[in-house]
């Protein structure tokens, strides 16, 4: 069990709008990737005389990426602050872009795949590190919660703008179009980012240091709790993004617009809850705003899976999903904040644990979903209720039990501390 850790002093820094909507961009990053180019994949593959499992890889290439390229990024970022490090990654992003439009074989899109991957992954940990660089207290957490809330718009903008945009260019086209909008990024970075963390307050020790800080991260109870519950609710999401194409379309008939619709207003309430979350976490309680998230995505998931045993009609089914998408948004903000409240001069390190965690978990979670075929949905219920169901456990023994140990350590410490206040 680790020691309780004392809360370092806020600190807070202004922040211009330019500057904070710099911030909340970098997070499209990882949607945008994963999105924009879904509807080409089908003449992906064609082109490519690929397999339908070998297109897929260039999505798990790109998860993979996503999730191990913020290990890599966050201590960079501790050790040579944040602006250099995102600044190499929006290149980066760039020049694997355009590799992607350019791949002869499917096997060297995998491999540029997981390399636009890595470098995207630099934008989401930095647009978290410099968050906790620059905020503090009740503006952190709403801070997360706004970057949840673009988030959630990415996602529901990436489909449909993929969409269109299939309808005039290749699958080609469309990853020129992502080296295009890294481009516009990385020239917003030029001109109104400036570095958010002084040299004073960077690590050094290279990697003897980085394993040292990866150390000190496990070792504490609560972190490990929220990289854990982050996770696992991303777990369910990312099942929830994998099999609903299948389950609404295939199973319940959908038609495609139908699919848009029912796709949107799952997004929709994942923007507004997560908004929501991170007012609620400030005005109420980060912990009590997680309990109620853990526990919307365990209703949502429970009655995911009791639709799909009983095969109760389409609204029980959408009903039930945009719950738990809605449950996993309101977890987002106070497990973040939870997570990097208490490490702001590692704050980059911390963050690429979350972002990994996020990325690997859903990752595994999402060819689970298929192992029961195209018939079903109850291997997505199935997925989406033990997901849910370990989070709860682990805010039960992490996160919960941390606090009343912590609130047993001030009881103890106080009859001390009147002794000394009266001597």
């Amino acid at each position: 069990m680790s020691t309780p850790v004392i809360p370092s002093a806020p600190r807070e820094r202004t922040v211009s709008r330019a500057l904070a909507v710099v911030l909340a961009l970098l997070t499209v990053f990882g949607p945008i990737s994963m999105d924009l180019y879904l509807p080409a994949l089908p003449a992906l593959t064609g082109e490519l005389h690929a397999s339908t499992s070998a297109a897929q890889l260039t999505v798990t290439a790109c998860l993979l990426g996503l999730a191990f390229g913020q290990v890599i990024a966050g201590p960079l970022s501790d050790r040579f602050g944040r602006r250099r490090p995102l600044l190499v990654g929006a290149v980066a992003y760039i020049a694997t872009s355009v590799l992607c439009a350019i791949s002869p074989s499917v096997e060297t899109l995998v491999a540029a795949r997981f390399v636009q991957g890595l470098a995207g992954a630099v934008g989401i940990v930095i647009a978290q590190a410099a968050g906790r660089d620059l905020y503090s207290g009740g503006k952190l957490v709403r801070y997360y919660g706004r970057l949840t809330v673009i988030g959630g718009l990415a996602a529901i903008i990436g489909p449909v703008a993929g969409g269109q945009l299939a309808a005039f260019t290749d699958w080609r086209g469309i990853f020129i179009f992502l080296a295009l909008l890294g481009a516009a990024i990385l020239i917003a970075c030029l001109a109104v980012f400036r570095e958010t963390l002084p040299p004073q307050e960077r690590t050094g020790g290279g990697l003897s240091q980085s394993g040292r800080d990866f150390r000190r991260l496990l070792a504490d109870r609560l972190f490990l709790g929220a990289v854990l519950i982050t996770g696992l609710v991303n777990a369910a999401l990312f099942a929830y993004l994998s099999g609903a194409t299948y389950v609404l379309q295939g199973i319940y008939g959908l038609s495609p617009q139908g699919y848009s619709f029912a796709f949107g207003l799952n997004s929709l309430g994942f923007m507004l809850f997560g908004f929501a979350a991170g007012r609620l976490s400030e005005r109420w309680s980060e912990q009590g705003t997680l309990v109620l998230g853990l526990g919307m995505t365990l209703l949502g998931a429970t009655g995911l899976l009791v639709t799909a045993a009983l095969h109760l009609p389409l609204a029980a089914m959408v009903l039930s999903l945009l719950t738990m998408v809605s449950g996993v948004a309101a977890t987002t903000p106070p497990s973040t904040s939870l997570a990097l409240a208490h490490y702001p001069e590692i704050a980059g390190t911390a963050s690429s644990l979350l972002g990994m965690a996020r990325f690997a978990f859903g990752g595994l979670a999402a060819p689970l979903v298929g192992l029961g075929g195209a018939g079903t949905a109850v291997p997505l219920g199935l997925v989406t209720v033990a997901s849910a169901a370990l989070a709860a456990v682990v805010y039960v023994v992490a996160i919960r039990h941390h606090t009343r140990v912590s609130e047993h350590t001030v009881a103890l410490s106080k009859p001390l501390d009147s002794v000394a206040a009266n001597s």
